[in-house]
């Protein structure tokens, strides 16, 4: 298990930018941002692993994003999302932080990010905003609490709530 904080605002991954080449072709790359960003979190999970070599293993990978609190909200609010009352509904998206992460962490921590088995993100208000990241090796699929449809169907209670 390796667990890390990147500090600072949480940033997401940029949409790949397309270019004409002087050959007529097109071309693809990645914005700077999302490629600094990307490096900062391959950093702190080299320095993390150490010697280590990245895992084959099924992982599962818990992010924690945390946002600031805006300054310019009143008391009652900035106390209110203190305490989880108010989550962040802002950007980026948790899915595109994830991706920054996932594609970070590639012959890093894991071979490749297809190897993320099970996966828990959250995003919440801080003081300080970071970056959270937890990778464990899962040792068995009798780790994973959810249920396939067979096993839904076979289950002895079904309860639909409407």
């Amino acid at each position: 298990m390796i667990t890390f904080f990147i500090p600072g605002k949480p940033q997401g991954k940029g949409r790949a930018r397309a270019f004409n080449t002087k050959s007529g072709h097109i071309g693809h790359y990645t914005p700077g941002k999302t490629r600094t960003y990307e490096g900062l979190i391959r950093a702190q999970a080299m320095q993390e692993m150490g010697l280590k070599k990245p895992t084959r293993k099924p992982v599962q990978l818990t992010l924690g994003i945390n946002y600031a609190i805006p300054v310019s909200w009143p008391k009652w609010k900035i106390q209110a999302a203190r305490e989880g009352r108010i989550a962040p509904t802002v950007t980026p998206d948790a899915d595109n932080v994830v991706k920054a992460v996932k594609d970070a962490l590639n012959g890093v921590v894991w071979h490749d990010d297809c190897q993320v088995v099970l996966m828990s993100v959250q995003k919440k208000y801080c003081v300080d905003p970071d970056l959270l990241v937890q990778v464990n090796v899962m040792h068995g699929m009798a780790e994973m609490q959810i249920k396939t449809k067979a096993e839904f169907q076979q289950s002895d209670k079904v309860e639909i709530y409407g």
